[in-house]
């Protein structure tokens, strides 16, 4: 059967919404990919902060830009999946610091690794990344 609904004319649509239909998209794919190796967006977020040393939960959670319960969740499934170890930080015995397991770190450069099939090249695109930051800046920013 042939659809009688007609192609949108992307071309037409305000900016906002091009953007808000493309990280729905790249979401999806990342869903699916990310599901596959056991984790979930917040969880690469997480790893991703963790890859260049152990950090104390609020550090990581203020980091990824998550409220501390927020982080508590994502570090609890992180570490039943053995992806992250926690032990009492030796400097202040009251916290806690989070680290990468190898297995974490393995995950880690798989979903790296996976990123550029995901967006069609764009993710090594220096100009497009570029654009993208100044964009998350400038609106962060409230310009």
């Amino acid at each position: 059967m042939v659809s009688t609904t007609p192609e949108p004319d992307l071309g037409t649509w305000p900016t906002g919404r091009l953007l808000a239909v493309a990280a729905r998209l790249v979401e999806q794919r990342w869903v699916a990919v990310l599901d596959g190796m056991g984790l979930t967006h917040a969880g690469l977020i997480a790893l991703h902060t963790l890859r260049d040393g152990p950090l104390p939960q609020r550090t990581l959670a203020q980091r990824c830009q998550v409220t501390d319960q927020t982080m508590s969740r994502t570090l609890d499934r992180l570490a039943k999946a053995g992806f992250v170890s926690r032990a009492t930080d030796p400097a202040d015995g009251r916290r806690h610091l989070t680290r990468l397991t190898a297995q974490g770190r393995a995950v880690h450069e798989q979903a790296v690794r996976a990123e550029p099939a995901l967006l069609g090249g764009l993710g090594d695109d220096d100009a497009f990344r570029a654009g993208l930051l100044d964009l998350i800046t400038r609106l962060s920013a409230g310009d």
